[in-house]
């Protein structure tokens, strides 16, 4: 579980959050969503340490992670598995080279250990007999799998994922989505997932923390969004007529 308590954070005299309070549950697919500009990326790297909040307090099961010195920070974030926009994949490396690079950076496992572990994570991912390819030579989706594979070589207690399914078509994103929430159960993480997907979010979003201008404005499940009252989140969510026309009911021809 992950509790942020009144995150605040400016730039210059700009507040970009302000005062954002609440709880990411383990063994769940949390999401946050929100326009461009809503703070959701200042948010993600405050939670994950790559900024220093103003004010405020983000516990990690309990432990306050911004109150921590360099080192225990450290010992935190490898607990942490991320699986990033464009997957972030080494184009000199291997598939399996590309998965083990945490295990090199953060254990003290032999070189056999590694490649046992680097094969479990990559047959859980439905990646067996990618291991010599490049990235180069396999597909968007499978780079996105290995981005996964990676993210949970080192059993991480919480995953963030940025934007997972940008620029996958909606079959491969589908198979990304049901691949997250399945390792979000199997290994009992706490998963957050900032996205502007909204079949991923009325797919898997199993907790969603909408943000307006630094501003949490609303936090419930997937299945409360179609009958929300909240004015900003409507707007957002169906920005388009056929959403508009989906949430009233109306078939589309």
């Amino acid at each position: 579980m992950i509790e942020v308590q009144d995150l605040k954070k400016s730039f210059a005299d700009k507040t970009v959050l302000k005062g954002i309070s609440t709880v990411f549950e383990t063994g769940k697919v949390n999401m946050i969503i929100g326009a461009s500009g809503s703070g959701k990326t200042v948010f993600v790297k405050c939670l994950v340490g790559l900024m220093q909040p103003d004010t405020g307090n983000i516990l990690y099961d309990g432990i306050d992670f911004t109150r921590l010195n360099a080192r225990d920070k450290k010992a935190i974030r490898t607990k942490i598995g991320m699986l990033f926009q464009g997957s972030a994949l080494f184009d000199s490396m291997t598939v399996e080279e590309n998965v083990m690079f945490p295990l090199d950076m953060f254990s003290n496992m032999s070189q056999q250990q590694k490649k046992e572990r680097v094969g479990f994570c990559l047959e859980r991912v439905n990646l067996i007999g990618a291991n010599n390819k490049y990235p180069a030579e396999i597909s968007g989706g499978m780079m996105k799998r290995v981005g996964i594979a990676r993210a949970i070589v080192l059993n991480p207690q919480y995953l963030f994922c940025d934007e997972p399914n940008s620029g996958l078509d909606p079959q491969t994103a589908l198979l990304i989505d049901q691949l997250i929430i399945d390792i979000t159960k199997e290994f009992g993480m706490t998963t957050i997932m900032n996205t502007h997907d909204m079949s991923s979010v009325m797919g898997i979003g199993e907790k969603v923390v909408f943000l307006s201008k630094g501003e949490k404005n609303w936090e419930r499940s997937n299945q409360e969004i179609l009958k929300s009252r909240n004015e900003t989140l409507n707007d957002f969510i169906f920005a388009s007529d056929f959403l508009k026309q989906l949430r009233k009911g109306v078939a589309i021809e």
